[in-house]
């Protein structure tokens, strides 16, 4: 029996190192699995919220257009309001699911600045099919726009962590002018 008591400590060192060991990686295995499922929520909550920006923005691209045809926008390709409806048509159909991805996933934040940038877009949707001609007034729902978008942006940069984006208006080189040929 003096042996197995004197063999005793060694033992409980070992029983108690092996256990240290078990719970360290069971430790890390969780800790693992949490970042691994952040960073996998994080970037299908990446997918949702650009899915829904293309959405929106191909409806701004075609409003734009038809806005051109108006008079109302320099866009260079008009587009009457009849060869856009099946479009923005099309637009609105693929936006429903990309919508409702963003309800289901999207921060309460995103999802109200979403919410405020897609009311401009049908703002700007309701002028073309109105057929209104002010290109003041279209300016300055194409800026309201702008900066709806922009806080939407800000919004999905703050709940993904990511650095500050570029400027929501891109500044446009002047066309450059070509000197007549003498």
């Amino acid at each position: 029996m003096s042996a197995f008591i004197q063999q005793l400590p060694a033992l409980t060192g070992v029983v108690i190192g092996a256990l240290g060991s078990y719970l360290a990686i069971v430790r890390g295995d969780r800790d693992r699995f949490r970042r691994e499922r952040t960073a996998r929520w994080e970037e299908r909550r990446l997918s949702v919220y650009a899915d829904y920006a293309r959405c929106l923005k191909r409806t701004v691209t075609l409003t734009c257009r038809v806005a051109a045809h108006l008079g109302n926008d320099p866009h260079p390709h008009s587009l009457s309001h009849e060869e856009a409806a099946p479009l923005l048509a099309e637009a609105a159909e693929a936006g429903d699911p990309a919508g409702e991805a963003l309800l289901l996933l999207g921060a309460p934040a995103v999802v109200e600045k979403a919410r405020s940038w897609a009311v401009v877009v049908m703002e700007m949707e309701r002028f073309g099919r109105e057929r209104t001609r002010a290109p003041e007034a279209w300016q300055a729902l194409l800026e309201r726009q702008r900066r709806t978008r922009e806080e939407y942006c800000t919004a999905v940069r703050a709940d993904l962590a990511l650095p500050d984006g570029r400027p929501a208006a891109w500044q446009v080189p002047p066309p450059h002018v070509r000197p007549d040929p003498v």
